[in-house]
């Protein structure tokens, strides 16, 4: 815990969520600075000024710290040549460290909805307090209908949403589920748990099933995960719930 942190906050009455706000960061992360976490020095000079005091009476330890280079932060922890050879203990331990929230975003994800055992999983997350968002491909949608001439499927990629959707039926009603479909051009599938993210590029003309996996973690905002974490965000906020 950084005291002197909280305590400079508090005597400026500034809150984590107003700080996140004026830096344009998560609220997550200002609470992972208070709890101890030190940020990079870009943020360290504006919170320091946003308190009226400065970056070493916040951050005593970092005096020394500065005049070293800063070794690169590991972003990618593994990879995968394809998505069918990423082990599903990977699928249940990523959704099961989850604390906050997962998400889901593919166009269809048939092999997640025809797991029993994940989707009990998703529902037992959810009503543990766990956000569970979960982002489909529109099947009537122009974009589902492009992707399956691409990959040489054609109608069989709106058929497999409808597949997945009938699978989802039993996390619909579980509080803090919400699933919505898109009509968005995607250039990866994402399933997320918190800050870890498996990442599955699509390849044109190979199915995202071939197609590589990188598992990530966001360590600081604006960093590699950030970036796709954002891209969910702005498919999310133009999909349409499902009724």
């Amino acid at each position: 815990m950084n005291d002197l942190l909280r305590r400079a906050l508090a005597d400026a009455r500034l809150t984590e969520a107003g700080v996140a706000i004026q830096l344009g960061v998560d609220p997550k992360t200002v609470r992972r600075w208070v709890a101890g976490r030190v940020p990079y020095p870009r943020h360290r000079a504006r919170v320091a000024a946003l308190c009226g005091c400065e970056e070493a009476d916040l951050w005593p330890q970092v005096g020394l710290a500065d005049v070293r280079v800063e070794s690169p932060v590991v972003e990618i922890l593994a990879s995968y040549p394809h998505r069918w050879a990423v082990p599903r203990p990977v699928w249940q331990q990523l959704f099961q460290g989850a604390r906050d929230e997962i998400g889901v975003l593919a166009y269809a994800g048939l092999f997640l909805a025809e797991d029993a055992g994940i989707m009990r999983m998703l529902g037992q997350r959810a009503r543990d307090g766990v956000g569970v968002r979960v982002l489909l491909g529109d099947p009537d949608g122009a974009c589902v209908a492009e992707r399956g001439s691409n990959e040489g499927v054609g109608e069989s990629m709106a058929a497999k949403i409808r597949n997945a959707l009938v699978h989802y039926r039993v996390l619909q009603g579980v509080a803090g589920v919400e699933i919505r479909l898109h009509d968005t051009v995607l250039y990866n599938s994402m399933y997320r748990a918190d800050d870890d993210l498996l990442i599955n590029p699509h390849a044109y003309g190979i199915a995202a099933s071939h197609a590589p996996v990188l598992h990530m973690r966001r360590t600081e905002d604006g960093d590699m995960a950030s970036t796709y974490l954002e891209s969910f965000e702005r498919v999310w906020s133009g999909a349409s719930p499902v009724g």
